[in-house]
């Protein structure tokens, strides 16, 4: 491959982990929204709902930094001659 065409595939891969990030970050919105129609039909205390919210940023950060990792990881591999 040229460094041409390596360049246009770690561009790629960089697309590829921000859609990824995004889709993680819409699942957390739609989690967050079922929390709170929970909560307002009482089935859920403010305790609850605040720990799941906790719950659901803890693994939104982790997954979008395993995504940002998985993704640094190729780009490396690929502009390795």
């Amino acid at each position: 491959l040229t460094e041409e065409r390596r360049k246009e595939i770690v561009k790629d891969v960089k697309k590829m982990a921000e859609e990824n990030k995004v889709a993680i970050r819409n699942t957390r919105r739609d989690a967050l929204e079922k929390l709170k129609a929970l909560k307002k039909d009482n089935a859920i205390t403010e305790d609850d709902m605040a720990n799941g919210e906790k719950k659901i940023q803890t693994l939104t950060d982790k997954f979008c930094k395993e995504a940002d990792d998985l993704s640094a990881a190729k780009e490396k591999e690929i502009l390795e001659i």
